[in-house]
């Protein structure tokens, strides 16, 4: 089960006050119906691949208007083979759509009407709705935090946008294709999104998973940077031996002073030692303590003679 699946079947069963029933209704309709006129009038039919959503749908218009519907099943014949849901309403259309508001010159609105999202329960049942409709999140185990709303309605994509920052979620716009979508990107705003619209336990899970990805990913990056400084010091090891060995080949080392001839064994006792470790047996065989960046300058002086030499 994909994770937008999961926060779909969790809001797909949360209760609903009276006015949040309608708010949540007229979302789902807006997203997803087409109003149909033939010889025996006016009919509403919605398709979704959602079989959460489409049991939302039904219980919604049975338990509040106790319609006359039509249910059917069709199987798309892409890859994934997803079953299609079709709801059809046959009967009271013209009475649902005006108590939801959303019906004006024979189709339906942009947007509900500003009564029905007014209060702020209802708002969320409004975007839990949008949700339930057209919405999708990424997997937390995922690097790229993404959650969207899709409406074929710039207008309608404007409104949800708006509506969402009622609720401090900075979501943003894109156009793709012949879809308008409404998303959010920072992992903390995808989480807030889920608590508005109700989905409790999929914030749980999507918190849990996220820490458990961030704490596997700082992991990763310290031995990465672990590698990095033990692959810097084998490098700088190797290119103070290389000196060392270019001033014995000169002889230049018995006039060399007799810090940087200590020092100078040492480095070659230690091939791949960190300057830490350096020092710290620096004190061991000679009794004196040195600095880090003490063994680091004499090192430096060492190269330097040397650099003179391969001139």
């Amino acid at each position: 089960m994909s994770f937008t699946t999961e926060v779909k079947s969790e809001i797909g069963q949360n209760r609903l006050n009276d006015c949040c029933t309608k708010a949540q209704l007229a979302a789902l309709i807006q997203l997803c119906s087409t109003i149909v006129f033939n010889n025996k009038g006016m009919s509403l039919t919605i398709r979704i691949e959602n079989a959460t959503t489409a049991k939302r749908i039904w219980k919604l218009v049975k338990d509040s208007y106790d319609a006359e519907m039509e249910l059917s099943v069709l199987k798309k014949m892409n890859l994934k083979k997803n079953n299609v849901y079709i709801i059809k309403i046959i009967t009271k259309v013209d009475f649902i759509l005006n108590d939801l508001n959303l019906l004006v010159a024979n189709k339906l609105q942009e947007h509900p009407s500003y009564r029905l999202v007014r209060k702020e329960c209802c708002a969320r049942a409004y975007l839990a709705g949008a949700f339930l409709a057209s919405g999708s999140a990424n997997s937390p185990t995922k690097s790229n935090y993404h959650l969207e709303i899709a409406t074929l309605d710039v207008n309608h994509a404007i409104y949800i946008q708006k509506l969402m920052k009622r609720f401090e979620l900075p979501a943003k716009y894109i156009q793709r294709r012949n879809q308008h979508v409404v998303y959010l990107k920072a992992s903390e705003k995808i989480s807030d999104f889920l608590r508005c619209i109700g989905a409790y336990n999929a914030v749980m899970n999507f918190e849990d998973m996220r820490i458990q990805r961030d704490f596997r990913n700082s992991l990763t990056r310290l031995d990465n940077c672990e590698v990095a400084n033990e692959m810097k010091t084998m490098r700088a090891g190797k290119k103070q031996l290389e000196d060392i060995a270019l001033l014995e080949k000169y002889g230049k080392m018995t006039y060399l002073d007799k810090k940087l001839q200590e020092v100078a064994g040492l480095r070659k006792l230690l091939p791949e030692a960190s300057l830490n470790d350096l020092c710290t047996e620096y004190e061991k065989q000679f009794g004196i303590a040195i600095s880090k960046s003490g063994m680091k300058h004499r090192l430096a002086k060492i190269s330097e003679i040397a650099l003179k030499l391969s001139d």
